[in-house]
Parts: C-alpha cells; structure tokens; sequence
C-alpha cells in the first residue's frame, strides 16, 4: 500500500500530488492504434502545407517511465476507496478542470464541489497512514485532522 514511503505518513499535498502525476503518466501512454487494412502501397509524410493545416501538431512529451506507470497503477488503485462520483470528481480535478466546471458536471456549488474533493483526499491520506476511519467522524472533523497532521509544525 504506502511501501514506499519512508516515514510512512501520507500528507493531503502528497496524495493530490501522485493522483494530478497519474494523469500525466496516463497522457503520456502511447495511443492504441489499430490497422484495418494493409495496403501495398509505401506511406508518404506530407508536410503541414501540403495537409492543409496551418500549424504543425503540438509535441508530445516522451513515453513515461516503467516507474511513473507503476505509480499511476497504484495510483489509480486508492481511487477504488472512493465512491466512484467522488473519485470522477478528483481525477476531473486532477486533470485541471475548473471548479466551475465540475459544479456544473457533478450537479453542486463550487464550493460543495471543493468539500467533496478535500473529504476524498484526506480519506485517502487517512487511509494509505494505515488508519481506519471511525464511522461517527464527521468529513470537516476529518478534513481538519488530516490538515493538523499535514502541518510542517506538527512533530
């Protein structure tokens, strides 16, 4: 689960962190391409003049490494822990959406949009700390422990 870590506590940073690199890593997999037909005929490069289009495609960063896949596997695995329209909502985030898009997508205010996605990132810190969430907490009684724990001042 947190192996990997060292100190073996999980920040809400950290956690926001890892899940915007899993979008990134998962950008930058090389696109499935399928080939219908086969033609004898050789493939020809046009150039974008001749495509008719007015600018070149924009560069691609390279291949992630085995690594960055690794993390984003494990990554994607602590999205599992979440309701499935909460972790839409952190990896809708994660990839850069708006507040204002995502209220308007997940059916809330922004600001109920920015609760929920705290709520699912702490729940996720809580839980890769190797703690389990008592059932009477309330999400802000959560949130804000996660927040003191986070604290570079707390020892």
């Amino acid at each position: 689960m947190a192996g990997n870590r060292c100190d073996n506590r999980w920040t809400v940073g950290q956690v926001e962190e890892r899940i915007e690199e899993a979008v990134d890593t998962l950008r930058r997999l090389p696109e499935k391409q399928f080939q219908i037909g086969r033609s004898s005929w050789p493939t020809f490069l046009q150039d974008c003049a001749d495509a008719g289009d007015p600018e070149p495609a924009p560069l691609r960063r390279g291949p992630p490494s085995s690594a960055a896949i690794d993390r984003m596997d494990e990554t994607l695995e602590w999205l599992r822990w979440l309701p499935a329209e909460d972790a839409k909502l952190v990896w809708a985030r994660a990839e850069g959406t708006t507040w204002k898009v995502i209220s308007w997508r997940f059916g809330c205010s922004e600001r109920t949009a920015q609760r929920r996605f705290e709520y699912a990132l702490s729940q996720t810190s809580w839980r890769l700390n190797g703690r389990a969430l008592p059932k009477v907490w309330s999400r802000q009684f959560l949130i804000d422990k996660i927040m003191k724990l986070s604290s570079p001042n707390f020892a």
